[in-house]
């Protein structure tokens, strides 16, 4: 479900770094929060084989008060060949069900009105639209998903979505009454090329509607670890009602949502468009102030706070290891990835295990960790499970009770350490 469009890269094949910010494009950036380096987050192998890590710290605009990550990666290293579909996330799918029975009211969405999703994946956000005899058309550059997506009848677009697609789309079916964007916005580093796409496609009663990681949930939350290579940016209401303004758009509504752990669903009409913004959009950036949300103490203080859980939970790790335990880690996937990176912990897990087949019977990005099928913490006897995709701790450690039931423990390092 990813997009962004091609990058202005230092080095062609591989990055650059971000020296401007890019939602207002000030070089006023400094850094906030240090992170380790680390490779492509969803970069699982098929054998082992060397793997560049990036730099992903966290800088500060003094501007406009975005947040983005140091290095930014080509795009198509990322998302020509990705293999991540809605279906694999627990809840999405049904989570999608409802926004589209949401948005359709809050739109006035009527048999034949055209929905554009940017960053489409898998068509399961569309399917829903389309259930509901909305015309439908995706875009996302993942060109097998794409081919996939269009053969189950949702018709995508396998291209970056720029002013030129938004073009050739509105050409083909006209003005979108409603573009969405949920888990992509945050990934492309053309933002105001795409916000510019926005406007040239929505209709003028239309809206476009996205849901991206909210930068508040991620200091108040501890969800760090969501940062990684695909997500560029790290969103405040402070900083896109005034990126909004600049590309001829008006954003009226922000809510917080319980997505992926902490987000942010926007809600944008063109300038001067016929709806009046929500009290939430200002309640929302009185908040951040209050919380002092943009400032460099807050996370000078964050920071702290990730040490010190790193600390407890490392010497957790470590005394079972000088026991001779055998350690694994429950979770493949791009924010296991910044976990263990940021916590140093490829040492001391014997093996990773995860519940999606594309992410079995691989190895991690960086470490080479292999990754097994779930079962491998019975049949390879674990003593203890790691719990690194903590936002799932409980569906997990309910799924496997008779893993604790059998004497095993549970290790969960993340908002508190918890042992199960």
């Amino acid at each position: 479900m990813m997009t962004a469009s091609k990058s202005r890269t230092a080095t062609p094949a591989t990055h650059y770094k971000a020296t401007r910010c890019l939602l207002c494009g000030s070089g006023d950036l400094s850094l906030a929060l240090p992170l380790a380096d680390s490779a492509v987050g969803n970069d699982y192998l098929r054998d082992r084989q060397p793997q560049q890590k990036f730099a992903q710290s966290l800088h500060l605009c003094g501007g406009c008060g975005n947040v983005q990550i140091e290095d930014v990666v080509n795009p198509d290293l990322l998302f020509r060949q990705y293999t991540y579909s809605t279906t694999s996330s627990l809840g999405l799918v049904e989570h999608f069900r409802k926004y589209a029975a949401e948005i359709a009211g809050q739109v006035g969405l009527t048999a034949g009105s055209l929905v554009a999703d940017i960053g489409s994946n898998d068509g399961s956000l569309l399917k829903a639209f389309a259930d509901r005899g909305c015309r439908v058309v995706g875009v996302d550059p993942a060109v097998e998903i794409a081919a996939h997506a269009t053969a189950e009848g949702v018709p995508t677009v396998p291209e970056y979505f720029s002013r030129e697609v938004a073009a050739r789309i509105r050409d083909e079916h006209g003005p979108a009454k409603l573009i969405t964007a949920n888990n992509v916005f945050a990934h492309s580093d053309q933002l105001p090329a795409m916000a510019d796409a926005v406007r040239d496609l929505l209709d003028a009663d239309g809206l476009f509607t996205f849901e991206v990681s909210y930068l508040l949930d991620i200091v108040q939350k501890m969800l760090f670890d969501t940062v990684y290579h695909e997500h560029l940016c790290y969103h405040s209401v402070r900083s896109l009602r005034s990126f909004f303004a600049q590309h001829g758009l008006q954003l009226i509504d922000a809510r917080r949502i319980p997505t992926k752990g902490g987000s942010l669903r926007g809600t944008v009409q063109l300038a001067g468009g016929p709806r009046t913004v929500s009290p939430e959009v200002g309640r929302l950036i009185e908040w951040e102030a209050l919380t002092r949300l943009h400032s460099p103490e807050t996370f000078r203080a964050y920071a702290r706070r990730i040490d010190a859980a790193k600390e407890q939970f490392v010497a957790v790790l470590d005394r079972c290891r000088a026991a001779g335990k055998v350690v694994a880690g429950y979770g493949a996937s791009p924010t296991v990835t910044t976990l263990i990176d940021q916590f140093d912990l490829a040492n001391r897990l014997d093996f990773l295990v995860d519940d999606n087949p594309v992410k079995q019977h691989t190895f991690s990005p960086g470490h080479h960790l292999p990754v097994y099928p779930s079962g491998a913490i019975y049949e390879r006897e674990a003593d203890v499970v790691a719990v690194l995709a903590w936002q799932y701790a409980n569906p997990i450690t309910a799924k496997h009770r008779r893993f604790a039931e059998a004497g095993g423990r549970f290790v969960v390092p993340l908002p508190q350490l918890q042992i199960v």
